[in-house]
């Protein structure tokens, strides 16, 4: 299977690359290069970043930071990492757009489905800034909420490792990777927190697929979206 549309969820720990914190260029160079190819094979990419790389707004709510206004860091961080996205892309020859759910016109256009769409069509990568805008909710849960609006066929989850595990692969050396889960086992199972249980909920409420999957090894977003079996796809037929 070959999908038309979609959606790669990217943390910002990702972006981070070699380094602890910020932005690594390079990274986000060969990331470009990676897009690129997906691109050119027809399929339309949209890309939802979190912003763990500068601040994650659960873990410094407190101490006077009320947990709204901390969320809303965590959405400004979000808008650091795509701006920069979307300024590399661009400058390795890819089409960009920067799109944000806050309002911040002078440095994004705002998110509007229509807007988003037309940039699609016209084979640019859309990168969404700002999460859902709201706070309480994850980059996650956005993601999986953008992918449906957009009508996106596969939300692509890159994390570290090649997929989900049935224990922790960095403490058991006997941990097995899963192939394929329902959106029902997922969401069950608390031993799987690659993705926040809200968003697996929403996935399932609307029978959105997930592949959970290492974005770092060279070809596996291609891979991906042409059906190769990499990773642990979840709701997948």
């Amino acid at each position: 299977m070959t999908y038309r549309r979609v959606l790669l969820k990217l943390s910002g720990e990702q972006l981070a690359g070699k380094f602890e914190g910020g932005i690594d260029p390079d990274f986000a160079g060969w990331l470009a290069g990676e897009i690129r190819s997906v691109v050119g094979s027809g399929v339309q990419v949209v890309i939802m970043v979190g912003g763990g790389n500068f601040v994650r707004g659960a873990q410094i709510s407190g101490h006077g930071i009320q947990r709204v206004t901390a969320d809303h860091m965590g959405m400004l961080a979000t808008m650091i990492n795509a701006l920069a996205l979307t300024d590399i892309f661009e400058d390795k020859g890819l089409e960009t757009r920067c799109l944000s759910n806050i309002f911040a016109e002078q440095v994004a256009e705002n998110f509007i489905h229509r807007l988003a769409n037309k940039h699609l069509q016209k084979g640019r990568v859309v990168i969404v800034a700002g999460g859902s805008g709201r706070p309480y909710l994850t980059t996650d849960t956005a993601a999986v909420e953008i992918a449906l609006e957009l009508g996106c066929d596969v939300v692509l989850k890159a994390t570290k490792v090649n997929g989900v595990y049935d224990k922790d692969p960095e403490h058991h050396h006997d941990a097995v990777l899963i192939d394929k889960l329902s959106h029902q086992q997922a969401v069950e199972d608390n031993n799987i927190k690659v993705m926040d249980k809200a968003a697996l909920g929403l996935a399932m409420e609307h029978n959105l697929p997930i592949i959970i999957f290492d974005a770092l090894s060279p070809g596996n977003i291609l891979k991906s979206i042409q059906g190769k079996n990499i990773g642990t796809a979840i709701g997948t037929s």
